[in-house]
Parts: C-alpha cells; structure tokens; sequence
C-alpha cells in the first residue's frame, strides 16, 4: 500500500509519488523568531515529525526535510525597538529557545535549518527573474520596493480556490507604490528609521526581503525546482503559501507536488496566539507535565484537526502514555531504553492507519489494542508473546514519536530524574516478579512481594490493563 496524503491544491486524497523513487523531499514554513514559542506554534514541527518518520520507517524512504527560520521580519524589528535590543539578538535568543522546545517535545532535526538572512543572493536572483519575466516591477514611488503583479500570473489562488477580484488587499507594504492593491511585496525597501543592519543591497536598492520570497528562494536551494511536500499551518494557506506557488511558478519552476497543511491548537475556540493573551510557552508547560505527555497530546489528534486545549488536556494524555509504558516495564523487566531495530514490523491495522493521510488516532488505538493484548499475555504467564508485542508497541510508538523507552526521554535529565527512573525500573522489576507468581498461582510469593512494596510505600492497584503501582500518600498528605 502507498502513502495517502490529502493534497490542498486538488482537494482529494492521492497516492504519494516522490520526484526521486526512493527519496523524498519535505519544506517545511518554520517559525518567525519575533517571540518563544508556545505549544500552538510548535504543533506544525510535532506533526511533520511523524510524517518524516513514517515516511523513513514505514516507507524506507530518504527523506530531506528543510525547515526554515524567519529571522528577519517586521514584527521582529517591532519587537526589537519596542525592547531597545539588537533584531538579531532578539531573533538568535528566540531561535534557541525553538530549538530547544523542538528537541524537548523529540523532534527529530531537520536535514537543514536554514535562516533566511543566510539566502539573500538567491532572494535576489529569483526576484530579477521575476521582473524580467515581467511578473515583477519596483515600485515608480522610489521607495526601493519590489512588487509581485498578481494580475500578470493568470492561476493566481489557485491554492486557496480563490479569485484576484474576491481577495483582501495585501497588506505588507504602502499601497501607494503598486499597481495593484492586493500585488504583494518581494522586497522591502529600506526606511531611515530601520537600522542598517537589516538591509541589504541589491540592484533594485537596499532593503530587505519580504516573507514570502524566503521561503520560495530557500527550498529552491535545497530541494531543486520541483519537490515533493510543502508543509506549514493552516494559516500559510493564504496569503503566504498561495504567494510562494505564484513566484515560484512564474519564474518557471514546477515547486510543489503536495501540500498539507496543520490546524491549531485552541483555547476557548480561538487560535492561540500572543494577541489573544492565552499561549502556554513550551518552557513552562514542560516544567509541570512531562514532555513525552505533551508530545502525545499534540500527536494523538489528526494533523488536520484542531485541537482544543483545557484544563486536564495534557492529564490525559500522561494517563494515555502510562498505560503504554506499564505494559512495556512489564513485558520487558529491567530495559530502561528501548529503539527499534526494524525486526519488529508493524500491524497491517497500524499500516493502514498511517498510510490513509497518516491517521494517528486509529494507529494509537492499534497501540493501546496491543498493550490490552500484551497485558492479557501477561496476566496468562505467556512472557515471550507478551515481549513479542511490547516490541511491535515499541517501533509504533516510536512512529508516533511517543516511545517511553526512547532514550530522548531521559536524555539529559536532573539527578532527580535519574533516582526516579532507577525507582520506576526497580518497582516495575517486583511488579513483573508478583505477575509471574500470581500467574503460576504461587500466591504466597506475590502477597509477599505486595507487602514488601506497601512497606516501603508503593501502592499496587490490579486493573483490566495489568498491576499498576503509585507511591502511596501518608493520612497527612
């Protein structure tokens, strides 16, 4: 079977066929680095990851996956006068930040991360091709401002299914220097407030590149002329991915082949953002819920679906990956870390799932259906079945990027941490050990070891999914 992915230039379900049989090429519209980032911002990169994964895992491929950072922009210049602080410190510091709210929540690094203050020179050249092609001019105002005409590309909105007459003027520069209120600007010129270091020359004047020409002239760079996936939130759709098809493709190049497109995070049914004064950093969500519950709680919807956060969201999600990680120090007493190693295979249930536009939902429930599985192997005293599955639950989570096993997880943690996962692993030793004995009905032992644990204050409930233990609070508690 082959990959499904919904395609949002034609509206329907495809099947996936790359450039290069064999490889796979994936852009992704980064972050602009004006602020840090909080758990609506970084969904776009957790729901990449499991694609990238899937692609490799599932599908052999080799995948190059460019992911961009913004670092030049106007509300980063805004930011930077209204804090009195460099652009480029503010826009390296939040960067940083990005970067390690992406390596908290495990995703994986992109091939190439370049910053578009890096790729001027090709800013450039795309942007004189443009205007020799004549779908571009410099505004007559002098301003040193470059237009896209809108009027002269014939499929202008074709993303987006929309006509020029219907859009909303585009609104990133004086309108005053287009022909054109909705043409939209390739380059920015330079203004005596704007600090000199946020311009650069060009034969059109110095100044600086708008939004939407980064991206196109970046991912040319990388992945040719024409790739695979072009991937971002659902609110790129317009104007920004429908500006990126439009210069790209009026300069000659094929671009594009798919297009899939994330949906927000929400609270109270609006789009998180700054302005709406509801975002939850990622630094400080991680400080209060482990971050393998937070990755599963931005995963477990499908990237298509909004996801509504509320009070006990990400709770959820930690019982969900719980109930993954008992059954795995069951079946696999004493294995502290666990990767695939590709032997394991994955259901025919699992496949599908991810293969039909990478349905995460259904795969999680083939997840949970085997732990159910393996718990029951278990309480039966089939060992080796019961290892057999923790292993295919291994290289699904891992997929997912939900693998509590994965070494990620405890990668770098506090000495805290450690002494935690020396007790979990310990707990979870004599919890298999009483399983064994209650399976082979040797009951003394198990009572015994229930008492040895209540002793030292480990509480041993017995559910439907297998033992599962907590410390045990004291009356006072």
């Amino acid at each position: 079977m082959t990959l499904r992915l919904f395609d949002s230039l034609t509206r329907e379900l495809r099947d996936f066929v790359p450039v290069v049989p064999g490889k796979a090429g994936i852009y992704i519209c980064g972050l602009t680095t004006q602020a840090p980032p909080h758990i609506g911002h970084v969904r776009f990169a957790v729901a990449f990851d499991v694609l990238r994964r899937w692609l490799e895992r599932g599908h052999g491929y080799d995948v190059t996956l460019i992911r961009n950072v913004t670092d030049i922009d106007d509300k980063i210049l805004a930011r930077s006068a209204e804090g009195g602080e460099p652009w480029y410190a503010l826009s390296y510091r939040n960067e940083r930040e990005t970067t390690e709210a992406l390596e908290t929540l495990g995703v994986l690094p992109p091939t190439y991360e370049p910053r578009a203050t890096g790729h001027v020179p090709e800013m450039v050249a795309l942007m004189e091709t443009l205007v020799a092609k004549g779908h571009a001019y410099a505004a007559a105002d002098g301003s040193g401002d470059v237009y896209f005409d809108v009027r002269s590309w014939p499929s202008y909105g074709e993303l987006t299914h929309q006509s020029v007459d219907d859009m909303a003027d585009a609104e990133d520069a004086d309108p005053r220097g287009k022909r054109d209120p909705r043409d939209f600007a390739l380059w920015k010129g330079h203004k005596p407030a704007e600090p000199e270091t946020a311009s650069w020359t060009t034969p059109f004047g110095a100044g600086r590149p708008g939004w939407h020409l980064e991206c196109s002239a970046m991912v040319r760079k990388y992945l040719g002329d024409t790739f695979d996936i072009h991937g971002g939130g659902v609110d790129l759709r317009f104007p920004h991915h429908e500006n990126e098809i439009a210069q790209s493709r009026a300069a000659g190049l094929g671009f594009a082949n798919y297009w899939l497109h994330n949906a927000w995070v929400t609270m109270g049914g609006e789009k998180m953002s700054k302005s709406l004064g509801n975002s939850l950093r990622v630094s400080a969500v991680v400080e209060e819920h482990r971050p393998l519950a937070v990755r599963y709680y931005l995963t477990a919807a499908h990237y298509r679906s909004t996801i509504e956060y509320h009070e006990g969201s990400i709770e959820e999600a930690a019982t969900a990956v719980e109930r993954i990680e008992g059954f795995l120090r069951r079946a696999l007493p004493g294995t502290d870390t666990l990767v695939p190693d590709g032997s394991a295979g994955f259901p025919a249930d699992f496949r599908e799932a991810m293969d039909d536009d990478l349905g995460v939902s259904d795969a999680l429930a083939v997840i949970h259906q085997a732990v159910r599985a393996g718990n029951t192997a278990l309480d039966d005293g089939d060992h080796d079945d019961a290892a057999a599955i923790a292993h295919q639950v291994v290289a699904m989570a891992d997929v997912l990027g939900v693998n509590p096993l994965d070494p990620a997880w405890s990668a770098g943690g506090s000495e805290a941490d450690d002494l935690t996962a020396a007790l979990d692993a310990l707990v979870a030793e004599r919890v298999a050990a009483r399983g064994q004995a209650r399976s082979a009905r040797d009951y003394e032992t198990a009572d015994a070891i229930r008492d040895a644990l209540t002793a030292a204050g480990i509480a041993v409930e017995d559910t439907a999914a297998g033992a599962r233990w907590t410390i045990a609070r004291s009356k006072g508690d």
